[in-house]
C-alpha cells in the first residue's frame, strides 16, 4: 500500500512527534484555521495506551503534507474486560490534491499499522462527505446514528456576539467562570454512563481524562449530578452522571444556569437505548446526529452493544 502510493509522485511517512507540526500546516490549508499550538500534539500522545502515533501523513515532491489520516488509541471495556481499540479522528486532504484516493489509500495503511500494534477495533463518527468512503471503499460497518437533544434557552446570543472580538471575548470568559464556579468540581471528566447502563464504552479512567485535555472542558454539579461540560456555541453536554429521579429538577437548573450565562442553547448527542437517551427522549424531540461506523479487527465485541455519548467523540 506504501508503495502504492509512492509510485504516483507521492510519499507517506508515519505520524510522529518529530513531523505534528506538519498537521497544523495541512489543517490550516484545508480549512483556513488554527488550532491552539499544542492541539495535535496532546491529541496524538496517547502513551497511556501504550502505543501512539497511529497514522500517516502524504507529502508531495516538494515535501508539503498534503493529505493526512489518523486514528486515536483508547480502550474499550465490555464486561470487565478491556480492549485495545481507537477511534477514527482527522481526515484532511489539501484542496488541490482531492479525489486522487488519498484518503482511501491512506486510511488502509494505517488500518494496517493498528492491527500490527495490537488495536483490535477501530470506531468513528464521520460526517456525510466522509460516510460513503468509510462504508462503500473501506466496507467499515455502519450501526447507529446517535441522536442529537437541542434545548433552546435564550433568544439573545450573548455568547455569540463577545466572540467577535478578543476583548469582549475575554470578558465574556471572566463573566462566565465568575458564574460557574460555584457549580465547578476538580475533575477532568466523568465515568462513562453506557458502561454503567451494562453497555460497551470507553474506558474513562484517570489515564484516559488526564490524556483528553485537548479541549477546553469543565466539570459541574447541579445537586447531586455530575456534567460534563464545554461552553462553545451553547452549552454543549458531554455526558452526565444523574439518577434518573434527579433529572428533571438538573435539568431546570441546567436551564436557568445557560441563561444566567448568555448562551442560546444546550446540546447533547447520545447512542439509542441507554439511559439518557430515554430520559432525555421522554421530553425533547431528538434529531439525527453521528453516523457511528467500525472496522472489527478481531475484538468480537458486538457491536450493537457499544454505545457512546458526545463526551467519546473527538472533537468534544
Amino acid at each position: 500500500m506504501i508503495d502504492d502510493i509512492a509510485t504516483k509522485d507521492y510519499t507517506i511517512e508515519r505520524l510522529s512527534k518529530k513531523n505534528l507540526g506538519d498537521l497544523d500546516k495541512l489543517h490550516h490549508a484545508v480549512y483556513r484555521k488554527q488550532h491552539p499550538a499544542s492541539y495535535f500534539t496532546k491529541k496524538y500522545n496517547t502513551a497511556y495506551t501504550g502505543i501512539e502515533y497511529i497514522g500517516y501523513i502524504a507529502y508531495n515532491r516538494n515535501q508539503t503534507p498534503i493529505a493526512f489520516y489518523g486514528v486515536i488509541p483508547c480502550f474499550i471495556r465490555y464486561k470487565d474486560q478491556l480492549y485495545l481499540a481507537a477511534q477514527s479522528a482527522d481526515t484532511m486532504t489539501h484542496p488541490q490534491y482531492r479525489f486522487k484516493g488519498l484518503f482511501v489509500q491512506l486510511a488502509n495503511a494505517t488500518v494496517d499499522l493498528a492491527q500490527e500494534e495490537g488495536i483490535s477495533l477501530i470506531f468513528g463518527f464521520p460526517n456525510q462527505n466522509s460516510l460513503h468512503g468509510f462504508l462503500v471503499k473501506l466496507k467499515w460497518q455502519l450501526t447507529e446514528m446517535m441522536d442529537c437533544y437541542i434545548i433552546p434557552v435564550s433568544i439573545i446570543p450573548a455568547e455569540r456576539i463577545a466572540r467577535k472580538s478578543s476583548v469582549t471575548r475575554k470578558l465574556y470568559h471572566k463573566y462566565q467562570q465568575y458564574i460557574l464556579k460555584e457549580y465547578l468540581v476538580d475533575e477532568k471528566g466523568v465515568e462513562s454512563s453506557v458502561i454503567k447502563d451494562n453497555y460497551a464504552g470507553i474506558n474513562r479512567n484517570a489515564h484516559y481524562l488526564n490524556y483528553r485535555t485537548y479541549h477546553d472542558t469543565q466539570v459541574i454539579k447541579i445537586g447531586n449530578a455530575l456534567l460534563w461540560i464545554k461552553i462553545r456555541n451553547g452549552l454543549v453536554i458531554g455526558d452526565i452522571s444523574c439518577d434518573m429521579e434527579d433529572f428533571e429538577e438538573m435539568m431546570e437548573k441546567l436551564q436557568k444556569l445557560a441563561l444566567r450565562l448568555g448562551l442560546q442553547r444546550i446540546q447533547f448527542h447520545t447512542s439509542h437505548q441507554t439511559r439518557l437517551s430515554t430520559l432525555f427522549a421522554e421530553r425533547y424531540e431528538a434529531i439525527p446526529s453521528f453516523y457511528i461506523l467500525f472496522k472489527d479487527l478481531g475484538s468480537n465485541i458486538p457491536l450493537d452493544k457499544i454505545k457512546f455519548t458526545f463526551a467519546d467523540v473527538d472533537i468534544f
